[in-house]
């Protein structure tokens, strides 16, 4: 038995040794949401397992905003990263043939969806969407589902203004990303805000996962001094993406690796997924469709 174990050991390695040929290196883009050692140490894990798979080096890349990775796909200098869907429509706009959805995250109870959480701090006195009326609000970042899109469609349905500073809220601020965003609101540097939660579980635990979550493991926040204000409709989780351009191998390999994730490391598919989670299952383009139109109305293309 342990012959038969160190052959297949081998033939694996030689495999991977094999695959080599066809790239020199793997690199993954890690969307903005929290600081960037945080992103890095989450995605150790998955660099060391998909390193142990190609047999080539992989980087990590964590860019300061969500434009870095999308021009990193666009510009083929980025082979895969976890997009939210307003970032997957960004790149299909421009570029339909640079990347492919291959996964999607499971929520603990199999659906693929999540919500842009609008919440402000709990002494503040706002306890709905109408008390921010004339105060500052934040959002994440422009190119950002939960974090911008979504509630720019969603907000101003509600309020009947639109999102230019003065004309609902007494300003409207960019942070720069979800951690960003919960830390101003929570520090009161600003009255509310957004980020995204799949809304399921508890709020005192930053809900299952999202943004919230990470939050609250990294000991930024103490959910029980926020309040939830608002809440979108179902947004279809953002995709795993591939570039389409890489070696059909490679793109079948790390499919599987993503894809067996919770499966062969819970931990790493905690960090990896922002949360508890079933891991990750197959998705295609047609989930994200009305995203793309969204975005596309929005942008006026």
């Amino acid at each position: 038995m342990k012959k038969l174990i160190a052959i297949a050991l081998a033939t694996t390695a030689l495999t991977g040794a094999a695959q080599a040929q066809d790239i020199t290196e793997f690199r993954i883009g890690i969307l903005g949401g929290e600081n960037a050692q945080d992103r890095m140490n989450s995605y150790a894990c998955l660099q060391n397992y998909a390193s142990e798979e190609l047999g080539v080096e992989v980087k990590l890349f964590a860019p300061a905003d969500y434009n870095g990775v999308i021009q990193g796909l666009l510009g083929g200098t980025l082979d895969m990263a976890w997009l939210g869907a307003s970032g997957y429509a960004a790149v299909y706009l421009q570029d339909p043939d640079a990347v492919e959805p291959v996964l999607v995250k499971q929520n603990l109870d199999g659906s693929i969806g999540y919500h842009s959480i609008g919440f402000a701090r709990k002494d503040s006195g706002i306890t709905k969407l109408e008390d921010v009326k004339g105060k500052v609000f934040g959002f994440g970042d422009p190119n950002s589902t939960s974090g911008y899109l979504i509630p720019s469609i969603e907000i101003p349905q509600a309020t009947g203004a639109s999102m230019e500073s003065g004309d609902y809220f007494g300003e409207v601020k960019f942070t720069g990303g979800h951690e960003q965003t919960i830390v101003a609101v929570f520090n009161g540097d600003i009255d509310a805000g957004v980020t995204w939660a799949d809304a399921q579980g508890n709020w005192e635990d930053g809900y299952n996962s999202g943004a919230l979550r990470k939050a609250v493991d990294a000991g930024l926040v103490d959910m029980n001094e926020l309040t939830e204000i608002w809440k979108s409709k179902v947004i279809p989780e953002g995709p795993v993406v591939l570039r389409k351009a890489l070696p059909e191998d490679v793109k079948t390999r790390m499919t599987a690796l993503v894809d067996g994730l919770y499966e062969r490391d819970a931990d790493c598919a905690y960090g990896v997924a922002a949360g508890d989670t079933l891991g990750f299952i197959p998705v295609d383009h047609d989930t994200y469709q009305s995203v793309i139109d969204a975005r596309k109305a929005e942008i006026g293309g």
